[in-house]
């Protein structure tokens, strides 16, 4: 499942920033409580294929992200965007909720780019495995919030 694949290396790229991880036990431990379900197996390949390495930090060494000069920084929005247009998703309004529902395991992915892009509509969110939930502090946050999440996956925004 290449979807999954993606969405569990970016999970590993976004916890390195976050905090430092010293074995991939304790990466694979971190993708699970975002809810992605990785054996040691499948870190050990995303690890190789992300081609991480071990740097001095926090006290002692932990992995990150190999140097890369051709790399940009990917703004919130535009990280949003790459997911939506992955992902299958459905998008409901409920009063000031928007619930978001996704492909298994593939929500957080989704509220943690949603936290990182910032909009100032969105009061929170809260993820499960499939299942997002986004709170807006009125009705018409809230449809422009949908609208926007809309645009951004390409769909037309009477979906």
């Amino acid at each position: 499942m290449e979807v999954m694949k993606q969405l569990r290396q970016r999970a590993i790229r976004d916890l390195l920033q976050q905090r430092p991880l010293r074995t991939q036990q304790e990466l694979a431990a971190a993708l699970r409580e975002r809810g992605f379900r990785a054996t040691q197996a499948t870190v050990s390949r995303d690890v190789a294929e992300l081609g991480l390495v071990k740097v001095g930090r926090g006290g002692g060494n932990a992995y990150a992200l190999p140097p890369r000069v051709d790399e940009r920084e990917v703004s919130g929005d535009e990280r949003l965007g790459q997911l939506l247009r992955d992902l299958p998703i459905e998008i409901r309004q409920a009063g000031l909720l928007l619930v978001i529902r996704t492909i298994p395991g593939s929500a957080h992915a989704v509220a943690s780019a949603l936290d990182r892009a910032r909009w100032p509509e969105v009061a929170g969110s809260i993820a499960g495995d499939d299942t997002l939930f986004i709170a807006c502090p009125d009705r018409s946050s809230a449809q422009r919030v949908r609208s926007r999440l809309l645009r951004l996956c390409g769909a037309p925004e009477d979906a």
